[in-house]
Formats: structure tokens, C-alpha cells, sequence
């Protein structure tokens, strides 16, 4: 509670006080038309080349799970598309992840100091695009605290036969949760039990091209197959508070953009270092 006081004292820049209490008391958050058609029209051309020239197209997550979302001729026809750090790769989408509005919102959920953290690419190819299990974003990139706000920007429309986001409601409350990683077979890739967590208990949000929808590392979520004749098109943006530290996964140890604020002292990760000193001639 004294951390949403907080919140709602700082002046806001792009959310509203019932937008920012929304997203602290549910996990996640709808902001509708957070980037213009021409920004997207961009965004929409350069991705295609990005995902032809170097996403990968494989079968995407594995675990036991698949056999409880899928059925076996499914399952085995079941692909996702995928690449890490857009950012690096064409500058439409360095400006997408530094987007005015896009940055001043999450200044409003984080506070004034923000860093990214990493962007990634979920595509699902039509008819059998790849479901996802319920899970937690900590698992992939873990963290001391909750002071970190997964942003999907959303290139097509979503619904529930292109396998919109869902979210269990409110469940960024339980903090971390261990996930399954290994299996008879091997290790396999981190969800929780389908047993105690089932997408039938959770809250679809749909959005529209060009809307974002925000949710906390620790929110759980997760989504259905995509059965349309379409492709179906998320770009997920991660960005923390810099004093959140890291404990492992995705991006460890790397610095990230400050798109907000200053990197306060001793929040760097991974190696320190200090300015360097003028040399006279």
C-alpha cells in the first residue's frame, strides 16, 4: 500500500492515478493507442524483415505441458516464431522501445529511474500457433523484487482464436513460484503445474494494433493455440527499476538502456567501472 501511495503522489505523465492503481492491485494493464498508425506501419515492415532474415521458426516451448494443450496431430504441427533485442537490429524499433509514451508510462508504474531490460518476439503462425503454458516471466529472468514491468506492443489485433494474452488475476501478489524445469526426459522449459494452474481460471485481454498491455514479472499468465488463418504478432518489452537486481536468466549481467531517470550508483550490473580520468598531453 505504501508503495501505490507513492505512486500516486509522484506527478503522473502518461497514466492516469486509476490506470496506475488498476495495474498495481490486478497485475496488468491495458493502454490503448500507445503507438500512432504511422509508427506501426513502420514497425509492421520492419519486423517482417526482421523475422525473415533472423527469427527462428521451431517448435517453441517444451514440456509435458504441450500434451495438455494439444492434441498429438497438433502438438506436432505446433510452431512459434521468435528473436531476442529487436532494438539492436533497425532503428523502428529502437524508437519503439524508447517511445515517449511508452517510457513515460512506465516511469508512472516504476518510478523515476527506468532501465529496458531485453525485447522479444512472439509470433504464432496460423492455425497451429504455439499456446503457452501458465507461467511467470521471473522464471526466465529472475529478480530480487517485483520493481519490473513486462509491456507487450501488440502488431495485429487479438482475440481468443489468435490466442490473446490472459492473465490470472491479481496473482502478481504470491511473489515468485518455483516452476517446473525438469522432467524425466530432461530439462525442459519453465511453466507451472497444469494441475493447480489452468487457463480457465484466468482474465483474457484482448487489445487492439498499436495498444500495449503491461503486466508485472511475477503476474501469471498465459494464452491459447491460434487457429485463425493469421499470424498472430507480440513484441514483448522488458523494463526495470535499475536497483531491482538481477539473480539469473535472460540478460544477466548486461546494462541496459536508461530510458528514464539516471542509473543511481551501485546498480550497475555485471562488471563495475568508473569514468575515466582526463589525461593531459
Amino acid at each position: 500500500m505504501a508503495m501505490l501511495e507513492a505512486t500516486l503522489d509522484r506527478k503522473l505523465r502518461h497514466l492516469t492515478e486509476e490506470q496506475v492503481a488498476f495495474y498495481h492491485e490486478h497485475g496488468y494493464l491495458r493502454i490503448p493507442n500507445v503507438f500512432t498508425p504511422e509508427e506501426m506501419n513502420a514497425l509492421d515492415r520492419d519486423l517482417m524483415y526482421l523475422i525473415e532474415t533472423y527469427a527462428t521458426d521451431g517448435a517453441g516451448w517444451t514440456g509435458p505441458w504441450r500434451k495438455v494443450y494439444m492434441d498429438a496431430a497438433t502438438e506436432k504441427k505446433s510452431k512459434l516464431i521468435a528473436m531476442h533485442d529487436l532494438q539492436f537490429f533497425c532503428e523502428s524499433w529502437m524508437r519503439a522501445v524508447t517511445n515517449e509514451r511508452l517510457c513515460d508510462a512506465m516511469a508512472d508504474l516504476l518510478g523515476p529511474n527506468v532501465e529496458l531490460h531485453h525485447s522479444t518476439l512472439h509470433a504464432k503462425p496460423p492455425e497451429t500457433g504455439h499456446p503457452f503454458p501458465m507461467h511467470q516471466d521471473w522464471a526466465f529472468y529472475k529478480h530480487k523484487d517485483g520493481r519490473y514491468v513486462d509491456v507487450l506492443v501488440h502488431l495485429d489485433d487479438t482475440c481468443h482464436a489468435n490466442g490473446e494474452i490472459r492473465f490470472m488475476d491479481g496473482s502478481h501478489k504470491f511473489g515468485a513460484l518455483e516452476h517446473i524445469t525438469q522432467t524425466p526426459d530432461g530439462p525442459c522449459t519453465p511453466h507451472l503445474p497444469t494441475d493447480q494452474y489452468n487457463l480457465k481460471d484466468t482474465v483474457s485481454v484482448p487489445a487492439k494494433r498499436g495498444d500495449v498491455v503491461v503486466f508485472n514479472i511475477h503476474t501469471i499468465h498465459g494464452s491459447h493455440i491460434n487457429v485463425t488463418d493469421k499470424v498472430r504478432r507480440l513484441v514483448r518489452v522488458g523494463y526495470r527499476d535499475p536497483q531491482n537486481e538481477q539473480q539469473g536468466g535472460q540478460s544477466l549481467g548486461r546494462p541496459g538502456l536508461m530510458v528514464r531517470g539516471s542509473r543511481p550508483k551501485g546498480s550497475l550490473p555485471g562488471a563495475q567501472f568508473t569514468a575515466p580520468k582526463f589525461v593531459e598531453e
